[in-house]
């Protein structure tokens, strides 16, 4: 399904991104907390995890890279990361924030990253994976970077909800639903989904050799 790309549209793209950036960004700041990163280690680390999966699904669609484009973008994550690693001198954050932080920019870029592929013309199927590309590749590089195994692969149910939540917005686009109201929706129960799998242990049927 293509949507037709209005002021409205491009409105709610930028402010969806805009927070899918900023959360993400904290959720980045806090993971590199615990390797006791100094500043510059935690803006890079909150950089690639802002950004990161939002600059390959552009550069997967072939469109210019949405933080090049638009530096706002940039700035918000370097704000975002300089506020909380600021906070986290001054106050105790317990791990469950990044948790929470973690499933927030999932469920927010989830959504961003549909749209996107959406507004660019890509079948309904590309485009739900899009999202998932946009919501869970930043947490990789942010993994990597911190020299940890990726969430994404033994986590419960992280890539699963990322996609069943942007085929979810997809599916309330198809039926007419407004789209801030879909993207509320869809935003929501992949966070919501998140944490109840985190919560009660929820995952996918792991990889076991008889031999």
């Amino acid at each position: 399904m293509e949507l037709a790309i209005t002021a409205e549209l491009l409105g709610n793209l930028y402010w969806i991104t805009l927070l899918a950036v900023v959360v993400s960004s904290a959720s980045g700041v806090l993971k590199a907390g615990e390797k006791q990163f100094d500043l510059f280690g935690v803006v890079v680390i909150a950089i690639a995890t802002g950004l990161g999966g939002g600059s390959l699904r552009d550069l997967l669609l072939d469109r210019p890279v949405f933080w090049i484009r638009d530096q706002g973008f940039f700035l918000a994550s370097i704000a975002s990361a300089v506020v909380i690693f600021v906070l986290a001198r001054r106050f105790r954050l317990p791990p469950r924030y990044f948790l929470i932080a973690d499933a927030a920019g999932l469920a927010t870029f989830g959504v961003a990253g549909t749209l996107v592929a959406l507004m660019a013309g890509a079948p309904a199927l590309i485009a739900s994976f899009m999202g998932v590309v946009t919501g869970t590749m930043g947490g990789i590089f942010r993994d990597l970077l911190c020299n940890e195994p990726p969430v994404v692969f033994s986590s419960p149910l992280y890539a699963t909800v990322s996609w069943l939540g942007s085929a979810l917005f997809i599916a309330l686009l198809h039926f007419g639903i407004d789209l801030t109201v879909a993207a509320t929706a869809a935003g929501l129960a992949i966070w919501l989904a998140r944490l109840l799998a985190i919560r009660y242990d929820i995952g996918l049927p792991r990889f076991r050799s008889r031999y």
